[in-house]
């Protein structure tokens, strides 16, 4: 039977279904990309390759809701710095090295960091996005990409009126390069760097081509100060006034939102990206996931770029988003199975791709990952959710698969060669040389 593979008998299945059901001894039939069949492997067809996971604790794949894959090329380039000083010093490299070529390079590293990790899928805003979304999907990773808008010429070079007519280009380029299915999303870089009548512009080309917003929102106290001093309103009310939350939207962040910020993203059915790591770096605040989700807001997590977080370690997201919430809250209050479910289904959710994606269940896509839980720091096993969320790490990812095409196996990339890549990354990061000395 072409096309098809059994996961055998797992110590552990977290299904992250509705019920949150985690199943023990249990085998899962993939067929076409999809989850056919959970249950007792003799019962599934014969004859096809068999994963061995006796041994293995099964998953979804983890979705890292807001990143930007190619500033795995500037990791360590801005330390000790807030975000106005992080984005002082970024720009500048960017501005030297990241071309097409360049993005295309920095994003295969990303998508190879981020799913020899376990994630499966990532909410990328960062320019050239045809060559990012090129060089991401060729590694395996559901990689979701799109359109940067800036009311400046960028490190691309594009105008306002250029960025528009990417845009309308975007799905016709997106369909030429193939890889799993992603929605189409657009992505302002923020409210104070986009104005608002140039904001309703996108909004209202948004509306009609039917895609989705990722936008950084409220990331910072001066953020929200700078923005309200030069328009007498939040972030969150220009992004309505606009018209931006006329469409699914991610906020990028969202750490300092209002009581009545929280109502209109509630109202628009906007999702927060949480990224824990970056935001306690570039000191920018703690966001109170526990009530954004008491509230009924979808939150995802994520990790930002390695510029600000330093890795794309979702594993450490999940962990220090369980620690940020006994911290503003209380112990009591983290649900180590509702930290899974934001790096899961509610970041799947928050992409447009519930209905495909973040769970084990028949009729979904296959995008799973299995640990190794022979290792010492993961035993014994007396609590599963606990165990993920802190103790269990990137290194104990084994095997990927995303939509049923395995691009991890036994620890291996299948579709990338690491030794090829790591001379191109040296080779065309000497050109900062100069520039490091003057940070």
């Amino acid at each position: 039977m072409s096309n098809a593979f059994i996961i055998s008998n797992a110590r552990y299945l977290v299904t992250v279904n509705e019920q949150n059901e985690i199943k023990e001894r249990v085998s899962l039939f993939v067929k076409d990309g999809m989850i056919s069949a959970i249950g007792d492997a003799a019962k599934f067809p014969s004859n096809i390759p068999i994963f061995d996971a006796s041994n293995h604790l099964v998953m979804p794949g983890l979705i890292n809701t807001h990143t930007h894959l190619p500033m795995t090329l500037l990791r360590g380039w801005a330390e000790g710095v807030n975000l106005a000083g992080f984005l002082e010093r970024v720009w500048a490299a960017e501005g030297a090295i990241m071309d097409a070529p360049t993005c295309a390079l920095g994003a295969q590293l990303g998508a190879a960091e981020a799913l020899m990790g376990g994630t499966t899928t990532a909410l990328d805003m960062y320019f050239h996005p045809v060559a990012t979304h090129q060089a991401a999907t060729g590694v395996g990773l559901r990689h979701i990409a799109g359109p940067i808008f800036l009311d400046f010429t960028g490190i691309d070079g594009y105008e306002w009126s250029q960025r528009m007519d990417l845009a309308r280009q975007w799905p016709a380029e997106k369909a030429k390069i193939p890889g799993p299915h992603i929605p189409l999303f657009f992505m302002p870089h923020s409210t104070y760097t986009d104005s608002p009548e140039n904001l309703a512009a996108l909004a209202a080309l948004a509306k009609e081509m039917n895609a989705r917003i990722h936008i950084h929102l409220s990331e910072t106290l001066m953020e929200n100060q700078e923005v309200q001093t030069k328009y007498g309103k939040t972030p969150t009310e220009i992004l309505r006034d606009t018209g931006i939350l006329n469409s699914p939207t991610v906020f990028g962040h969202g750490i300092h939102l209002s009581e009545s910020d929280i109502k209109i993203a509630l109202q628009a059915k906007a999702a927060i990206a949480h990224n824990p790591g970056s935001n306690l770096k570039l000191g920018s605040g703690i966001a109170d996931i526990h009530h954004y989700h008491s509230q009924g807001l979808t939150v995802g997590l994520g990790t930002d770029g390695c510029s600000s977080s330093n890795d794309l370690d979702m594993w450490q997201s999940m962990r220090l988003a369980a620690h940020l919430v006994a911290y503003k809250n209380s112990p009591d209050r983290v649900s180590a199975k509702q930290i899974i479910r934001h790096a899961t289904i509610e970041g799947a959710n928050a992409v447009g791709l519930g209905d495909r994606i973040g769970s084990i269940e028949v009729g979904k896509e296959a995008d799973i990952i299995a640990l190794d839980l022979r290792a010492l720091h993961l035993t014994p096993v007396h609590d599963v959710d606990a165990l993920l969320v802190f103790a269990a790490g990137r290194s104990d990812v084994t095997d990927v698969w995303v939509a049923g095409m395995e691009v991890l196996k036994n620890r291996v990339l299948t579709k990338l060669d690491i030794a090829d890549l790591n001379i191109r990354i040296s080779e065309r990061i000497s050109a900062l040389s100069e520039l490091k000395e003057l940070r």
